[in-house]
């Protein structure tokens, strides 16, 4: 297959490419040089099938850890918010504990200014708990900074963006509540979403309190 002539065209299919690739692992290489590329659009659907492979073999990928990492601090954003599912979906074969070195990096957006970098990152840590829940503990404290993180939209303060955030976060917890030692700590959160001002986010905070009702939590 011409990966550069397939993945070159809009509207290419990311999924049959993925498939192909699956299928000749030694075409994962070709793959790395296109997401390095120091310029062009074609770099973002290079990305997209890297990513949709990291998913179902993330083994082959592995060796390329140190790349997704780089790509993390990039200032493209498009290509960080693929790296960062990359690296979620890396931690389950990550036997060098590689991640354990990058976690404070890794989580620092959700304090802001992105929101969507903070939601890819919110979005991708259950995964990160089930492969190392050693980290589970420090993850939760991570996430519950999104409280009081500072979005901007446009150029100026969005509290909405910030809404928007915890509701992703209220889906992450409810992924891993039982793993959760303070469970108290994360129904307290839960639990003032209730007043939150986009109906979006109080209903997702009902439903996770008849999920996990208060008396059932770990002290």
């Amino acid at each position: 297959m011409d990966l550069a002539g397939e993945i070159g065209q809009k509207g290419f299919d990311a999924d049959r490419i993925a498939r192909y690739v699956l299928d000749n692992p030694i075409c994962i290489g070709r793959l790395l040089e296109g997401v390095r590329a120091p310029k062009g659009s074609a770099r973002f659907g290079y990305a997209k099938v890297v990513r949709l492979i990291s998913e179902q073999r993330p083994d082959l990928i592995y060796s390329f850890f140190d790349v997704f990492a780089e790509l993390n601090r990039c200032d493209n954003n498009i290509l960080k918010w693929g790296a960062i599912l990359v690296l979620s979906n890396l931690a389950v074969v990550d036997r060098d504990n590689k991640f354990d070195a990058i976690f404070k990096e890794y989580f620092a957006p959700i304090a802001g200014p992105v929101m969507i970098t903070a939601a890819n990152i919110i979005g991708g840590s259950p995964k990160i708990a089930a492969a190392k829940p050693n980290l589970t503990q420090r993850i939760v404290r991570e996430i519950l900074k999104v409280e009081k993180a500072r979005y901007q939209s446009h150029g100026k303060p969005s509290p909405e963006c910030r809404n928007v955030a915890i509701g992703h976060a209220i889906e992450a917890f409810d992924q891993i509540f039982d793993q959760i030692d303070d469970q108290q700590t994360v129904l307290k959160f839960v639990k003032r979403q209730l007043r939150n001002s986009r109906k979006p986010v109080i209903r997702r905070a009902e439903q996770f309190l008849r999920k996990h009702p208060p008396a059932n939590a770990r002290p």
